[in-house]
C-alpha cells in the first residue's frame, strides 16, 4: 500500500482534518523561507493533537545540525526531511546525534540526479521537481529506479491515482496540491487520499 504524506500543516484544523483521513506521515516546514514555515512553540502544539500512528515529519533546509537533532530528541518531530544541500557528511553526523529517520530530497531533471539519489545513505529518498515548486518532473525518469521513494512535485487530486499504479512508488507527498489560495483544503485533502488509494487498485 503506498504511504501518504499530507505535507506543509500549518493549522490546528489541518490536523484534525489529517487525523480523520489518516495520512502515514504529514509534514510541518521549518525553513525560513517558506510561507508554510511554523515555528517551533507551533510545531510542538500541532504534534500534541496528531492522533496516533500518524508521524510528524520536520523538514528543514541546510539547517543547524544540533537545532534539527534537537527537535527529533524532543520528539516535536517523528523523522526529518533534509530538502537542502545536506550532503552525505551532515547526514552522518546527524545519525550520530540522532537515531530517528532521515529522508533526503533530490531535484530531478535527468537521469544522473536519480543515480545520485539512489547512491544517498539517508533511509528514504524524496523525489521532487524542484523545492515547493508544485511542479511535476518527468516521470519517465524513473523506470529503472532500483530503491523505494516518495514520490513529491506538481501532485494533486487530480493525478494521484495516475502517479499511484504507474510508478508504484513507496509513498506520495503533497502540499500545494491541497491547498486553495495557500492554504490547505479539507475537501481537496480528502479527495487526495482517496485519488491515492484508487490508484493501488487500477
Amino acid at each position: 500500500m503506498t504511504k501518504i504524506k499530507l505535507c506543509g500543516l500549518t493549522r490546528m484544523q489541518d490536523i484534525e482534518t489529517a487525523n480523520t483521513l489518516k495520512p502515514d506521515f504529514i509534514g510541518m516546514v521549518f525553513a525560513a523561507k517558506s510561507k508554510r514555515r511554523v515555528t517551533n512553540l507551533q510545531a510542538a502544539e500541532l504534534k500534541s493533537k496528531l492522533a496516533p500512528g500518524i508521524q510528524a515529519v520536520g523538514v528543514f533546509l541546510d539547517d543547524d545540525l544540533d537545532m534539527v537533532a534537537g527537535m527529533l530528541n524532543l520528539g516535536i518531530v517523528d523523522v526529518v526531511q533534509l530538502h537542502g544541500s545536506e550532503d552525505e557528511e551532515y547526514i552522518k553526523k546527524l545519525r550520530a546525534i540522532t537515531d530517528k529517520p532521515i529522508i533526503k530530497a533530490f531535484i530531478i531533471n535527468s537521469a544522473e540526479d536519480v543515480r545520485r539519489a539512489e547512491a544517498s545513505s539517508a533511509d528514504y529518498i524524496l523525489l521532487d521537481g524542484g523545492k515547493g515548486s508544485g511542479k511535476a518532473f518527468d516521470w519517465r525518469l524513473l523506470a529503472h529506479i532500483n530503491r523505494p521513494y516518495f514520490l513529491a512535485g506538481g501532485l494533486n487530486p487530480a493525478n494521484a491515482a495516475e502517479a499511484v499504479a504507474a510508478l508504484q512508488p513507496f509513498a506520495v507527498d503533497v502540499s500545494s496540491g491541497i491547498e486553495t489560495d495557500g492554504v490547505k483544503d479539507a475537501e481537496k485533502m480528502t479527495a487526495f487520499v482517496a485519488a491515492v488509494r484508487k490508484g493501488e487498485q487500477q
